[in-house]
């Protein structure tokens, strides 16, 4: 036995030595302070919530990336720390036992943090502003958004990749790039959260859409208020939710919950396709059928519509794609005509 897991199941003893009459729920509070874990007055028995990591300390964002959950009977206490570089996850009873994991804790490493020139990123060329001139992105909307790119000195290959950087706070805490082939991967460390997060704080009505190029096409239409999830998917499709603390498919909306709980509609504007259907199911299931509606998108040809924002923007325009925003339908309505057909 260590002497950490000494000291803590002796301070176990004491806190029970002086517990008579306290809640056990407050006593199990007082091992999580020992371990750093600061309780507040959302942690109550039968519900998760978001704290501060004493681990990572919220990485560069300082976000409450720790998910705690005491079970009804306050006699058990688990938690997880949904931030890549950390993932601390572990348990405390009552009863004095530690954690399975006490002993195996990890020490981490002060974050790094991230910038621009860490990265190597440098600011649009000529040919990555013409790719994207093809798709109706203007530089204005591009500098906003602070794309760029990453420096061909990092590359063997020379050829151009941008780099959608990822902000939180105003702080750069992730990015993703994409060549111009469609060549997808995300720098290691990124925080795992919603493109453009910041473009919706304070935000009663937002739109949450399936990639990147999208968020910036419904700018063009005159829509700051969007976001992007960072990946397409939406995992596996189960009959029950997964716990918080499971579901980590979806983790970019629990780090995003803060932003997320205080918005009232919130506008589905995935693919059209399979793979984006299935996504608005899931973030519907997640955010509350009841303020989510979803868009149809118009018609290509006689045979299919188009595919997504900036398929709507490249070939109809700004106005088109604002009214297919404007024309969006509760979800639960179009669930039930899909239903129905």
């Amino acid at each position: 036995m260590t002497w950490a897991v000494v000291v803590f199941e002796a301070n176990v003893e004491q806190n029970e030595e002086q517990s008579i009459g306290v809640p056990k729920v407050d006593v199990l509070k007082q091992k999580l302070e020992f371990l750093g874990i600061i309780c507040d007055s959302s942690c109550v028995p039968g519900h998760y919530s978001n704290l501060l990591c004493p681990k990572c300390n919220g990485g560069r964002s300082l976000e409450r990336s720790l998910s705690l959950y005491i079970v009804q009977k306050g006699d058990l206490a688990r938690w997880r720390c949904f931030r890549t570089d950390c993932n601390w996850a572990d348990k405390v009873f009552l009863e004095g036992k530690a954690g399975h994991n006490e002993v195996k804790k990890k020490e981490f490493q002060p974050f790094r943090q991230m910038t621009e020139e860490g990265l190597r990123l440098v600011p649009i060329g000529e040919k990555v502003t013409a790719y994207f001139n093809e798709r109706k992105i203007s530089e204005e909307t591009l500098r906003r958004n602070a794309v760029m790119q990453l420096s061909n000195d990092v590359q063997r290959s020379k050829e151009d990749v941008i780099a959608f950087t990822y902000r939180h706070n105003g702080l750069l805490v992730g990015c993703k790039y994409r060549t111009l082939e469609k060549r997808f991967w995300t720098e290691r460390g990124s925080d795992k959260i919603l493109y453009g997060i910041d473009d919706i704080n304070g935000a009663a009505e937002i739109i949450i859409v399936e990639g990147e190029i999208d968020k910036l096409s419904m700018e063009e239409a005159g829509f700051c208020n969007c976001v992007s999830a960072p990946g397409g998917g939406a995992g596996k499709n189960s009959p029950i939710l997964p716990s918080m603390e499971k579901d980590t498919t979806f983790q970019y909306l629990w780090n995003c919950k803060q932003e997320l709980d205080k918005v009232s509609r919130i506008i589905l504007a995935t693919d059209n396709d399979a793979t984006g259907q299935a996504l608005a199911r899931a973030l519907a299931r997640r955010l509350g059928t009841n303020r989510c509606w979803q868009v149809s998108w118009p018609k290509k040809d006689e045979f299919s519509c188009f595919k997504d924002a900036n398929e709507v923007l490249k070939y109809m325009g700004p106005d088109a794609l604002r009214k297919v925003i404007e024309s969006a339908e509760p979800y639960q309505l179009c669930i039930s005509e899909t239903e129905t057909k």
